[in-house]
């Protein structure tokens, strides 16, 4: 496979394959070729970054990131953006910062420089910090959004990697604006080696967030279910229940606007009048009953060859009496 002096760098180069067949890429005066003979498939780069997308299994074109239109993310105008930032924020991952200096723990443990998939990471997530300044792990950030930090843009329905090739995946409030979370994690499943580990951070209570790409939502024990294929490490509430009575009373508030500016100065109080309430998450996070209120759950495994029974998840519950 050729290699060339790209954003996509050199560890990325030997990772990637088509998404379509699977195929061993090239890269070449018009893009990433597939070198199936059967497939023959011409992926495109912009700005140097590989869009490698199946468009026969995905919502998403090729043709979108060639013409920079926003997907996931899109624009505000300057003045929101300072007002935006300037306000309290409604919710707190109580969980995310630890989890995932443990995860970065565990991956060194393991092997000396870790490679680890981050999917929706287009830009740095919650606690993300402690990975990107690990320098022995190498971050392969990927997003169907060209944010700052996009190594690839792909699809999570057809991960565009080779079999076994990461030792870990993040995936972070992302499961809920695929379209089928158990197609996805199966594609977890298949790029991560043997013993990969992989944390999760996924919605239970909060109200549409990514407009058309917002799908679904898991209980714990739903989440669960969906990496039943992992040993445990540890799992439960990364935003409890204050963010989620903040999020509902914001969108009660949302509810009677009809008005983009009406939305934003009725988003702006609300994040004035209810951010106080995600300071109970700390303390409810420990909680069995919040279980059945939390905003979010995590999940940290490791992949396994016996898969989790629905009789052992479901003693497994924790939450009301």
């Amino acid at each position: 496979m050729a290699i060339a002096e790209t954003t996509t760098g050199g560890v990325l180069c030997e990772l990637i394959r088509c998404p379509i067949c699977r195929g061993d890429l090239e890269l070449t005066e018009q893009g990433w070729q597939c070198q199936n003979v059967v497939c023959g498939e011409i992926h495109a780069t912009v700005d140097g970054v590989p869009i490698l997308l199946n468009e026969r299994n995905s919502v998403f074109e090729a043709a979108t990131f060639l013409d920079r239109q926003p997907t996931f993310f899109k624009p505000r105008g300057r003045v929101r953006a300072l007002f935006s930032d300037w306000l309290p924020t409604i919710d707190r991952n109580v969980a995310a910062r630890r989890v995932l200096s443990r995860l970065r723990e565990m991956l060194l443990e393991d092997c000396l420089q870790p490679t680890v998939l981050v999917l929706g990471g287009g830009i740095l997530g919650e606690g993300m910090e402690v990975m990107a300044r690990e320098q022995r792990v190498d971050l392969i950030e990927t997003d169907v959004s060209l944010g700052p930090r996009t190594r690839v843009i792909c699809d999570a329905h057809d991960l565009p990697f080779a079999d076994a090739c990461f030792d870990a995946v993040i995936v972070q409030a992302t499961l809920e604006h695929v379209v089928d979370p158990v197609e996805c994690v199966a594609e977890i499943e298949r790029v991560l080696k043997p013993n990969g580990l992989v944390y999760a951070d996924t919605p239970f209570m909060q109200q549409v967030h990514g407009r058309e790409y917002d799908f679904t939502r898991f209980t714990r024990l739903g989440h669960r279910r969906l990496f039943r294929n992992f040993a445990e490490v540890e799992s439960g509430i990364s935003v409890g229940p204050g963010t989620a009575l903040a999020w509902s009373l914001r969108y009660f508030l949302l509810s009677f606007c009809r008005s983009r500016a009406a939305r934003g100065i009725a988003s702006g109080l609300a994040r004035l009048a209810f951010s106080w309430l995600k300071t109970f998450d700390r303390h409810l996070a420990g909680k069995p009953g919040a279980c059945d209120a939390a905003s979010a759950f995590y999940f940290l495994g490791r992949k396994t060859n016996a898969a989790l029974s629905d009789r052992d998840l479901i003693a497994g519950y924790r939450g009301g009496f």
